[in-house]
Parts: C-alpha cells; structure tokens; sequence
C-alpha cells in the first residue's frame, strides 16, 4: 500500500518569498503548524521545503529576529524528506525514523504536492488495522459458540 493511500490530501503550502510573519498568520488561520514551501518563481509544483511553528520559534523569536524581516526561504529546511504516492509506508517510515520528522510531504508522479504524510495519519491507520483484527477474534469465537451449541 502506498502512502498516497493515507496521507492528508488536505495542505496548505506557501510561498518561500513571503515573510515568516505571514506564514505564522497562515498557520494560525488553519490551525496547523507545518507548512509545505513552493517558488512561484520558477512555476513548479515541487516541494522547495518545508516550514514548522517550531522553525519559527527556535529560528526567529528566540533569536528575537523581527518576523517581517526575514522570508519563509530564510528559515524553512530545504530539500525535505519527500515520499511518493506509492511509495511503501513501512520503507517511508524508516526514512523518517532515520531523520527524525514527523511529518512529509507526499508527491504525484509529476512532482507535484498531492498530500502530508504525518505520524497521527500512520497511527489512524494503524488503528483501523488493529480493529480489523480485533474484530476478526471476536468474530472466531461467535462462530466457535454457534458451531459448539
């Protein structure tokens, strides 16, 4: 199963030249804290990098920088750890596991963003496994007491 398959297809993405503040805006109105970053200059659907509220925090307001003054290209981590739609979740999670995010963005096969593969998205599914297999015992041994009665 590919990760495309239980990602967020929900992202929000801004561009690397606008300045931190108004990423941090674009954050708070949809209350999240990662932020997938683009160039409009060069017209691609690519994925240049990635901003968290955490960049924000450890990179300008503990330095007491000003949020105006600096862009999202300043502070984002570029070239991120991208997973395509069909890439494996067990190899993606490795991957990850290996450089300590929590979070990625997912790919087309054109490069383009289609979603954001992040941790709670894993344990979601996860979950639904782990039903599936509860259920499956439960279901055994109601039929193992209708075959015995």
């Amino acid at each position: 199963m590919g990760v495309g398959s239980i990602c967020t297809h929900r992202v929000i993405t801004v561009d690397q030249g606008i300045d931190v503040a108004a990423a941090a805006s674009v954050m708070r109105e949809n209350h999240i804290g990662y932020l997938i970053v683009t160039d409009a200059k060069s017209g691609a659907a690519a994925p240049v990098g990635v901003l968290t509220d955490r960049d924000i925090v450890v990179k300008v307001l503990a330095k007491d920088v000003d949020a105006h003054s600096l862009t999202v290209g300043d502070v984002m981590t570029p070239e991120p750890l991208i997973a395509a739609d069909d890439d494996g979740l067990s190899e993606t999670l490795h991957r990850m596991r290996r450089l300590g995010v929590r979070r990625v963005p997912v790919v087309g096969p054109r490069g383009q963003i289609t979603g954001v593969l992040s941790l709670d998205d894993v344990i979601d599914h996860l979950v639904g496994q782990l039903g599936d297999v509860a259920g499956s015992m439960q279901n055994e041994q109601k039929f193992e007491r209708v075959l015995r009665t």
